[in-house]
């Protein structure tokens, strides 16, 4: 394919250089005279390992080219990949300001009688909704009832500086976000040499995706280096602790623990949490990230409530299904179902709850004591599958993966397993 890419910074010089390695025919476009002039003499203008060979081997094959301005160059371009800039405003929100000069300039410059569109793809980490309220509108002012000789698409890249080369021939997904979240055919033909999982999406979930991962990566630093310090503190060895964290690829380095549900509970997460908050600031370790936890978890509850209970009037009947933190069993200590079962009452709803593992003459100890203070009329709530199956409700929240072995007649039903 001829490809223009705009912006030859890290992530556009690298794509122009692997691209056309594999005999794609490259125009680079840059503002910057020095990059332009740099680049058409195989001169990488950033420090990248590899990258000066690959630039220079494709300035001699004449596979790429650059300039300072793409408008005579676009229109006989099958693709324009951009790759510009979007660092942060002064209230820490993406400077959109490039983004929507080289759309423009791109939307000016197309030959409104094309046969087949012009694919448009975006690189550029952006916020979710801007291809569909800032991109796609300038398009369609620009070319009116000719919008249609531009196909968007959005492509987010997931490039390491100092491996990038390697990182774009071997990427951990392809994500590619269309208008129809269906495949794009010239990002098939882009991507056909890459051995990586391809999800294709719609726009606003493939524009989150780099977003997810950056904010993780830095989580992951931060939590790293807040249990670094409470080791040092306490006199532990960190690299001992850390080989034994990371060989635990069941629970710890794994995808448990990471779908979107509900809020976490039972008698180990929160109180150890709480025990470690203690220690950390006993030590002087300053972990501010595992103090956020449980104020994190407290408002997610909240969420949910406010959720399920957003389109449902006060005295409406609800049936729970599970209050135990976990299903099949009947550990009810900090099970945010409690929460959920106290927060409904006391805003004024019917509720019925149907747990089949729940036996309030066997509950005993911390387990008894936690219940009936936080739920005292328990075993008036707790109902059978038989009176599930004869009563219509007004709300079913399926709390635990049990709607599936239950006959339901109700208004609404909402499976608080995943958020949706």
């Amino acid at each position: 394919m001829k490809i223009a890419i705009y912006g030859l910074g890290y992530v556009g010089s690298t794509a122009a250089a692997c691209l056309a390695s594999e005999g794609h025919s490259i125009i680079g476009v840059d503002i910057s005279e020095k990059k332009v002039r740099d680049t058409n003499a195989g001169v990488s203008a950033i420090k990248e390992p590899g990258l000066d060979e690959l630039l220079g081997a494709a300035v001699a094959a004449g596979l790429l080219r650059c300039v300072t301005d793409g408008a005579d160059h676009v229109r006989d371009c099958d693709m324009a990949i951009v790759c510009v800039g979007t660092p942060s405003g002064a209230d820490g929100s993406h400077n959109m300001g490039y983004i929507a000069e080289v759309s423009r300039q791109i939307a000016a410059s197309v030959d409104q009688g094309r046969s087949r569109p012009l694919t448009v793809v975006y690189r550029s980490t952006i916020r979710p909704g801007t291809i569909e309220e800032l991109i796609r509108p300038i398009y369609q002012m620009t070319l009116g009832e000719k919008a249609g000789v531009i196909e968007l698409v959005y492509n987010p890249e997931f490039l390491r500086e100092a491996t990038a080369i390697n990182d774009y021939f071997h990427p951990p997904k392809i994500v590619v976000g269309t208008h129809d979240a269906q495949p794009n055919a010239r990002m098939d033909e882009l991507h056909k040499n890459l051995d990586a999982r391809v999800f294709c999406t719609n726009y606003r979930v493939s524009e989150i995706t780099k977003f997810v991962d950056n904010t993780f990566h830095a989580l992951k630093v931060g939590f790293a280096n807040e249990i670094g310090r409470v080791c040092v503190q306490l006199g532990i060895d960190v690299a001992t602790m850390h080989e034994i964290f990371i060989s635990d690829t069941k629970l710890n380095i794994s995808a448990n623990y990471f779908r979107p549900g509900g809020a976490f509970g039972g008698s180990c997460l929160p109180k150890d949490v709480r025990a470690l908050q203690y220690i950390a600031a006993d030590v002087g370790a300053e972990a501010r990230l595992v103090d956020a936890l449980l104020r994190s978890n407290d408002a997610h509850k909240h969420f949910l409530f406010e959720q399920v209970t957003g389109s449902a009037k006060a005295g409406a009947s609800v049936l729970m299904l599970g209050l135990a933190f976990k299903r099949y069993s009947d550990d009810l200590r900090e099970s945010p179902k409690v929460d959920m079962a106290r927060k409904l009452l006391n805003a004024g709803y019917t509720l019925s709850i149907y747990d089949p593992d729940i036996e309030p003459d066997h509950l005993v100890g911390q387990n008894l004591g936690y219940t009936f203070l936080h739920l005292p009329t328990l075993p008036h709530l707790l109902v059978s599958a038989d009176h599930v199956a004869a009563t219509r409700y007004d709300l079913v929240l399926d709390m635990s993966g049990m709607a599936k072995d239950l006959t339901l007649d109700c208004e609404q039903f909402f499976d608080l397993n995943a958020l949706q």
